[in-house]
């Protein structure tokens, strides 16, 4: 035991020191008064950065009675992605490995058997040729690439494992469109944040935006809102951890504070329902209305954006982000909705799609189903992650290069996406 009783109890009091400098109710009080005066719309230097795509409201619904109610869309599609995590051998090669894979609700296990499979390499030798042409595998289920990113001098393993996720989710994506009839989540947003993000981040990884292989991968996603709006078909993203604080950061720049660490927490002091005790009342699921956002990585996809310099087939505002927000006072979780305004706009589509996801919230206590299953067959396991690394070592004639972390914590004590 590293810590004694009365180093915890010290620790504690220092705690408490913070306590007494941060009032809880003032900062309740202004994210209501944030809500009920400053976001309808919410202004930054004379641009209107969001603004609710109908009335502007907060409803709660009786968690039993969501749970049982019938469900707008009779089937639902999930998709999602994950990685072995960025790899960096000996040799110099840093790569990393990504698998997509669709569910359906109800199963359907053929679907649920294809695979997108990418390996995403970065090498320093001026002279390597890495990347190949999609190929098939597994009897026609898997389709794998090896794609070689762009050369960086930093953030190596934030690029591979960006474009191997979501080169990967996307492609799976647009590969099975066909088969969706209902209704399309996506386990994550409906953009590829984790490469928007890169504008705001450094230089070096900003410049990387306009690469050919990086655009490539943004106009997957925008071919795809396209491809589901052709069809009629709607298509949702269900993030269920956030740490945005693009919305804290206007309303700090607009009104001087906003003292929230991000906004899951602005808005889960609006959700959140308390007795006259304070205690957190859990009978009934909570949510906001829709909203449009031009706000942080929204921004590229939206009217004020230019997505990059991708064309878009339809009015801008089709194609920019939308979305309401969910709190389950139960495990006292946030989760946001995104979809394109192309969908959001109809608003029997939109009330669909809210019943829908506070439905399956409730009933799943957690994500909807559709969205589980897909993080269940894509993920890949810590056995097999190690199977993996251990066999690309064998290929690539090269041991991993192995930290002390990896020693004292075990290779997977850092997990990305």
């Amino acid at each position: 035991m590293t810590l004694d009783p009365v180093h915890v109890d010290g620790i504690a009091r220092l705690a408490g020191q913070i306590e007494q400098g941060v009032d809880e109710q003032d900062h309740r009080a202004f994210a209501e008064t944030v809500w009920q005066e400053f976001l309808d719309p919410l202004v930054v230097d004379g641009r209107a950065v969001l603004e609710p795509v109908d009335e502007q409201r907060r409803r709660k619904v009786d968690t039993q009675d969501a749970a049982l109610q019938a469900t707008p869309f009779p089937t639902q599609h999930g998709l999602d992605s994950g990685t072995i995590n960025p790899t960096t051998f000996k040799n110099g090669v840093v790569l990393d490995v990504a698998q997509a894979a669709m569910s359906a609700v109800p199963s359907d296990l053929e679907l649920h058997r294809g695979r997108t499979i990418v390996m995403t390499a970065h090498s320093n030798d001026a002279t390597a040729s890495l990347t190949e042409d999609w190929r098939m595998d597994d009897q026609g289920y898997a389709r794998q690439r090896v794609l070689q990113t762009p050369r960086v001098d930093r953030y190596e393993q934030d690029v591979v494992h960006a474009l191997a996720l979501y080169l990967a989710e996307s492609e799976h994506a647009l590969e099975q469109a066909d088969v969706v009839d209902d209704l399309l989540v996506l386990d994550g947003p409906i953009y590829p944040t984790g490469l928007l993000q890169w504008a705001d981040h450094d230089p070096e990884l900003a410049e990387l935006l306009v690469k050919e292989d990086v655009l490539a991968v943004v106009e997957n996603y925008v071919t795809l809102v396209e491809t589901f709006l052709d069809r009629d078909v709607p298509l949702i993203g269900f993030v269920k951890s956030t740490g945005s604080k693009a919305l804290s950061r206007a309303v700090r720049t607009s009104r001087g504070q906003a003292p929230w660490a991000n906004d899951a927490a602005f808005f889960e002091k609006l959700l959140a329902r308390r007795d006259d005790d304070g205690e957190l009342l859990t009978d009934a699921l909570t949510c906001t209305n829709w909203f449009r956002s031009r706000l942080g990585t929204d921004r590229p996809l939206s009217t004020d954006g230019d997505a990059l310099g991708i064309d878009r087939e339809r009015d801008p505002a089709a194609y920019e982000v939308t979305f309401f927000v969910v709190y389950d006072p139960r495990e006292d979780v946030l989760y946001r909705v995104e979809a394109p305004y192309g969908v959001t706009r109809d608003a029997e589509t939109r009330d669909a799609i809210t019943r829908q996801v506070l439905a399956d919230v409730a009933a799943e206590r957690g994500p909807p189903l559709s969205v589980a299953k897909a993080d269940e067959l894509a993920r890949i396991g810590r056995d097999e992650k190690a199977a993996l690394r251990e066999k690309i070592e064998s290929q690539l004639d090269s041991d991993r290069q192995r930290e002390y972390n990896d020693v004292r914590w075990g290779a997977d004590f850092e997990e990305f996406g």
